[in-house]
């Protein structure tokens, strides 16, 4: 038998035994955990949503119960819309009239009366 009969015959019996060996540990050992870690997060996954839900009720009633009496008389409604309109005249008046000019600019556009002129004239 020449050499490189025999060093081919080696080269093929080493990949088949490799093969074999890496086909046994996937199919025997890393297939199953696998499979058994699939199982589990489907498992978990199914109670995911419920889980939410209820958390998500709870935060709600627990967010209600924290409210003050008066919330739902409305007064509650007019001072946050009032505070909210504070904030845009405010915003209003110090960031936007850098762009837009003051409101006494405003005024006198309205008026019609040029910027150098003062209401006296």
């Amino acid at each position: 038998m020449p050499a490189w009969e025999w060093l081919l015959g080696q080269v093929l019996a080493t990949a088949a035994t490799v093969g074999l060996v890496l086909f046994g540990f996937w199919r025997g050992v890393i297939r199953p955990h696998l499979d058994r870690k699939v199982a589990e997060l489907i498992a978990a996954t199914e109670t995911v949503e419920a889980r939410v839900a209820t958390g998500v009720k709870r935060g709600a009633a627990e967010a209600l119960r924290e409210l003050p009496e008066n919330a739902l008389d409305g007064a509650t409604v007019k001072e946050s819309t009032r505070q909210f309109l504070k904030f845009g005249s405010g915003l209003f008046e110090n960031g936007l009239s850098s762009f837009l000019g003051s409101a006494a600019d405003l005024e006198r556009k309205a008026s019609g009366r040029p910027r150098g002129e003062s209401p006296a004239d």
